[in-house]
């Protein structure tokens, strides 16, 4: 029987306030872990965390406090060494990590060399906003004198104040030519596959894990995408199918009118706070503007070619769009006229089929009910604010700290052309929305309809 491979170590180092914590916030999803902050010195020990395949721990990840003193720590290290002795790294390191001064002047720098050595590897994050100092330069060299491969990591790329091609020379004359970009705060959607793909540079032997940790993660990218594709779809059929019935009384209908504004809007916050769950972001993570709800639309839902479908009516070419919005309810289908009296005997005499589901929505119709809706221009709304929040949940780290802001998009692209046809569908079966009075939500045909609007989400 194989024995299990033990874990890659990984030891997060660099000097005080540069985002180690960040990093690994982003690296294990967890916006929770250890805590970041512009205060300098955040983290005074050493925190862990552990990235598994299939219950399978693969990597282990140790954040480790910020250095702060390389310049007189490096000077105190050259003395160590005794007339005669010709010490290498982590012999000199072994004889100052035994001594006093390990235990009080430099006991922050302690704690990071004791993890480096007890790791594989090390990732030095930096800074890139920051000038090339001396102290980067000699904390290199004591963190190189542990004997461990070192890749630096390059944080906070995305600001336009970073001193990128400075550092990659700096770097360079220091031996240390594999680098990797990664923002934590605003990571490149490849970022964790190029910084653990530099990693198997570095270190062969620990390839296999490393390729399993790449091809799990982009799994999970895609299985979140399809699920946050799904949510979506599952909010604009909930709205699209949502209806409210009124009698036509102005202040009835202005109360009714509030109400659905008010259950569409509850109902997009649910899909935002489903979003930033999927994405391991916390609740306030992200704040949507108010909606611009226009007043509703009512009656011609009622009489679309879906509805007219159901009750059996054969729908001919050319219906107008609102036929069925005036006082009357004659519809012109193909030429055949229904009058009032035909829809009244239609349903009393079941001749229609299906009525039973729609006869009390036809003859709240002859009795002068209004029936509100949600406008097209609303769906599309709902459809453009909830893919703007998905683009910035697929860009965000988990070191962010400020809030997303959800307002009204510009994109043209979902306020043009036609709304997709499962929206349409989805007006004529009320029974499909969450936002209505008894819903068969696990009906096959909604479930499909869902995977088809999510697919061309």
């Amino acid at each position: 029987m194989t024995e299990p491979m033990k874990p890659l170590k990984l030891a997060v180092v660099g000097h005080t306030n540069v985002g180690k914590t960040s990093l690994l916030r982003t690296l294990t999803r967890d916006v929770g872990f250890g805590e970041v902050s512009h205060r300098p010195s955040t983290t005074r020990h050493v925190e862990g965390a552990r990235l598994s395949v299939d219950g399978e721990a693969l990597l282990e990840l140790y954040d480790t406090p910020g250095l702060e003193d390389a310049i007189a720590l490096l000077d105190y290290l050259e003395r160590l060494e005794r007339p005669g002795e010709r010490l290498d790294g982590p012999a000199r390191l072994a004889r100052f990590l035994e001594g006093s001064e390990a235990r009080q002047r430099f006991e922050q720098e302690a704690k990071v060399l004791r993890q480096l050595l007890a790791s594989d590897a090390g990732l030095y994050v930096i800074d890139a906003r920051e000038p090339v100092l001396a102290k980067y330069r000699d904390e290199l060299e004591v963190l190189a004198s542990c004997g461990k491969p070192l890749l630096p990591v390059l944080n906070f790329v995305s600001s336009a104040q970073h001193r990128e091609p400075d550092w990659r020379e700096a770097l360079a004359r220091l031996g240390l030519h594999a680098l990797v970009r990664f923002d934590s705060v605003a990571p490149p959607e490849d970022g964790e596959r190029r910084l653990y793909e530099s990693l198997a540079l570095l270190l062969e032997n620990a390839r296999g894990q490393l390729e399993r940790l790449i091809a799990d993660q982009q799994a999970q990218r895609l299985a979140r995408q399809h699920s946050a594709a799904r949510l979506i779809a599952e909010l604009l059929i909930d709205c699209a199918a949502c209806r409210r019935s009124v009698t036509s009384d102005a202040e009835l209908e202005r109360q009714a009118i509030s109400e659905l504004r008010n259950a569409v809007r509850q109902r997009e916050q649910r899909c935002v706070e489903a979003l930033l769950k999927l994405y391991a972001f916390r609740p306030q993570d992200a704040a949507a503007s108010d909606l611009p709800l226009l007043d509703g639309r009512w009656g011609d839902d009622l009489f679309n070619p879906a509805t007219l479908k159901q009750l059996g009516v054969q729908v001919g070419g050319g219906i107008a769009a609102g036929a069925a919005a005036g006082a009357g309810v004659d519809l012109l289908v193909g030429g055949l006229t229904l009058g009032a009296a035909a829809l009244v005997g239609a349903i009393a005499g079941g001749a229609l089929q299906t009525a039973r589901g729609y006869g009390n929505r036809l003859m709240g119709k002859l009795k002068g009910q209004r029936e509100l809706t949600v406008d097209d221009s609303v769906l599309r709304l709902l459809a453009l604010r909830q893919r703007q929040l998905l683009q910035a949940l697929n860009q965000r780290g988990h070191a962010a700290l400020d809030s997303i802001r959800i307002d009204t998009p510009q994109d043209k692209g979902w306020r043009e052309g036609k709304l997709p046809e499962t929206l349409n569908k989805a007006r004529a079966y009320p029974q499909w929305s969450s936002l209505n009075a008894h819903p068969r939500l696990s009906q096959a045909e909604r479930q499909e309809q869902i995977e088809q609007l999510a697919a061309q989400l």
